[in-house]
């Protein structure tokens, strides 16, 4: 048994200096020294022995296991210390070299023009407010004379969470909080941007978009403050040379209402595909603030009057920008953000 373990020690030796990786070293400790590796069936042949060889034949055993034990050790440390080595050398860093720049963006282009439209008519004088996103039917339309049964709520898609509360389809709450938050006949002079939210989605509507309305209340108010202060932010928005007109229409809240149309500014006013060959574009709505709207919020329309407009914020960027499609401002796709 003795020749049979130093052959045994002698083959061990020489594959474990011949090993080259960490997996081939523990499938030589599982060969040698596993549960059914060598010198442990040379172990469980010891009872065949005399007593007199039995010692000596388990001390030679004992021997050749720690022998290739410190080997597989003293091998496995030589091993992973190669392994960082090829490592530090395949991820060497050049300090010499430049740094990469940081990539910085940018703002957003409806961040952009909302700022402008902040910036346009703080410098008149407006104050900015702001409301909850979460509404109650009466400030988003009872107070703004419109009330369950009224026809005209036909027109707004809203997100309704209860009979009572809603998204708000609209930043007109803001103008009723104000009003009902001020000393009555106090004169009010704000602009309310944010969030609104409608049952929309197509390449110029969006269930999310942000509005920009303003409100300004005192006394002798006319239609020709109204159109003043519109046409400056026209100008100052889309350039001195474009024209303003003011149409005709219908709002519950004004009385007189109109829309307010710029020429075009794509082909000025001559008539294209983005005008449909009108020359006009619709930027907004106004009117003058009705009689009712300021008896509920506490104002005496016979000492002071006001007007109101209002404009999505998504339409003036798409006309300052021309992009004719809403929905690539909620993409994200990089290259559309890169342009601004």
């Amino acid at each position: 048994m003795e020749q049979e373990l130093k052959a045994l020690r002698e083959t061990a030796l020489q594959a474990l200096s011949e090993v080259a990786g960490k997996e081939a070293l523990n499938e030589l400790k599982v060969k040698y020294l596993g549960k059914k590796g060598l010198l442990t069936g040379v172990l469980r042949g010891l009872g065949a022995l005399s007593p007199e060889e039995r010692p000596r034949a388990g001390q030679i055993v004992n021997e050749v296991r720690n022998e290739i034990e410190q080997i597989i050790a003293a091998k496995l440390e030589v091993l992973k210390q190669a392994e960082v080595a090829r490592k530090l050398a395949s991820e060497t860093i050049d300090v010499t070299l430049p740094g990469r720049p940081a990539a910085l963006g940018h703002l957003h282009p409806l961040t952009l023009t909302l700022n402008r439209i902040k910036d346009t008519f703080m410098r008149l004088g407006f104050e900015v407010a702001e409301g909850p996103e979460v509404e109650t039917d009466y400030h988003s339309f009872e107070a703004l004379n419109l009330p369950k049964d009224h026809p005209a709520r036909d027109m707004q898609d809203t997100f309704y969470i209860t009979n009572e509360i809603l998204l708000r389809p609209h930043t007109s709450p803001v103008q009723i909080r104000t009003m009902q938050s001020s000393v009555p006949n106090q004169p009010i002079r704000i602009i309310a941007p944010g969030k609104v939210y409608r049952r929309d989605y197509d390449a110029t509507h969006s269930p999310m978009f942000q509005q920009v309305e303003g409100l300004v209340v005192d006394q002798d108010i006319s239609f020709a403050d109204l159109k003043g202060t519109l046409e400056l932010f026209s100008r100052e928005i889309f350039g001195n040379s474009v024209s303003v007109r003011f149409r005709p229409s219908f709002f519950p809240f004004t009385e007189p209402s109109a829309e307010v149309d710029i020429s075009c500014v794509m082909c000025a006013g001559k008539g294209c595909r983005v005008c449909s060959g009108t020359g006009w574009l619709e930027i907004l709505g106004s009117g003058m603030v009705h009689p009712r709207v300021l008896e509920m919020s506490s104002f005496d329309p016979a000492k002071v009057s006001g007007f109101a407009f209002g404009m999505g914020v998504e339409r003036i960027a798409m006309l300052t920008y021309g992009i004719d499609d809403l929905r690539l401002f909620f993409d994200n796709d990089i290259r559309f953000l890169r342009q601004f």
